[in-house]
């Protein structure tokens, strides 16, 4: 059996794709289907998610990145231009590894998978949206899928209500709850300070990081600090952290470019999480249960970042800091005021793991075996 995997734009497409993947591969084997193999069509995403999907044993096959847009611009122009180019490839990829079935996160790169996947009757043909807003991508590829999947309610409302199901967001199962001791010997950790977790994504946040930077040598006056900083943005946050603090004495600060299965080891010991917003960093975070501050990208599409975040916090699992009030004194006082009170931490805690969703994963991968006739 043979399923393609499509998405793209960061690495909030990627995990979902591997979480879903690896449950189908579970429930297949229960009913005795053995031989599942996995490719990805679509966009490329960059080295980091490349290597991921490397990892986990799936094939790549990339088309021309041409994104659809809301707007006039000379690159709306181009991808126009490419766009009958871009669907051609999908067409032609599909015809020579024909599938099963078709899974696609949305993002850049994934329509043409999808359209293609209709245009040759592939039987098994399932969406899932993410973010409160829709996508593009999924609001044109929601007419060519048999079933949608979203992580919010809000989202549910935008598609066929026919073929539509709120199944919340695909999170790795061993993302959390991991060994102490791994973890701390993983990050050389051997004090007994909070954790403090900063995580810009995938490609990392400029704003997040220099105000990080900013109020580093308050921080390591009281806390361990793991920092994402992102590949392209690893060089110049060394140095700007080496001019605050020198040779980080006490080993209390640990730099990283980026996590991927070594993420589980970060969120294990993290007391509290500054993030983005968007929808896969929210349900890890609730399926760790970590009390979190959410800084919003201001430039994302449909402002959907800044929807998901205050959606997000009705749990009372996070607080929201949007772009033009954060200040280094603002994000200081936040982090001291959740990681210094115990009750605020069981209470946050508490609020985050209401909005986790354990089984969406295996709800997708389910009806992406039932489409295909796998009961």
């Amino acid at each position: 059996m043979l399923i393609i995997l499509t998405g793209g734009g960061t690495g909030g497409h990627i995990f979902p794709l591997i979480a879903v993947a690896r449950k189908v591969k579970t429930l297949a084997k229960e009913r005795g289907i053995e031989d599942i193999r996995f490719l990805y069509v679509g966009a490329r995403f960059g080295r980091v998610s490349e290597e991921v999907l490397r990892r986990e044993g799936v094939d790549q096959r990339y088309i021309m990145s041409s994104k659809l847009r809301r707007y006039i611009s000379p690159l709306t122009i181009v991808d126009m231009i490419k766009f009958p180019f871009v669907i051609m490839q999908a067409i032609w990829i599909l015809f020579w590894n024909m599938p099963d079935a078709v899974f696609s996160k949305g993002g850049y790169g994934s329509f043409p998978v999808v359209f293609a996947s209709w245009l040759f009757f592939i039987p098994s043909r399932v969406i899932h949206e993410s973010d409160t807003v829709p996508g593009i991508s999924n609001r044109i590829g929601a007419k060519f899928a048999k079933r949608i999947g979203t992580a919010f309610q809000n989202a549910a409302l935008r598609f066929p209500v026919e073929k539509t199901a709120v199944v919340g967001m695909p999170v790795r199962e061993d993302l959390c709850n991991q060994d102490q001791k791994k973890a701390r010997l993983f990050f050389e950790i051997v004090s007994n300070r909070k954790v403090v977790l900063i995580v810009g994504g995938s490609q990392g946040s400029k704003i997040i990081n220099e105000t990080i930077v900013q109020i580093l040598p308050k921080l390591l006056a009281k806390y361990e600090v793991i920092h994402l900083c992102g590949p392209e943005q690893y060089g110049s946050v060394k140095g700007d952290a080496h001019a605050m603090i020198g040779d980080n004495p006490g080993g209390y600060y640990h730099l990283y470019p980026f996590l991927t299965e070594e993420m589980k080891f970060a969120f294990t010991l993290a007391d509290i999480v500054i993030s983005r917003a968007g929808a896969t960093s929210i349900f890890e975070l609730a399926a760790c249960g970590k009390p979190s501050i959410l800084i919003p990208l201001k430039s994302a599409a449909q402002d959907h970042q800044r929807i998901n975040a205050y959606e997000y916090a009705k749990s009372g699992g996070t607080i929201v800091i949007e772009e033009d009030n954060l200040t280094p004194n603002l994000l200081l006082s936040n982090i001291i005021a959740i990681a210094d009170d115990p009750v605020a931490i069981v209470r946050m805690a508490s609020g985050a793991a209401t909005f986790a969703t354990p089984n969406a994963a295996e709800l997708i991968a389910k009806e992406i075996l039932e489409l295909r006739g796998v009961v």
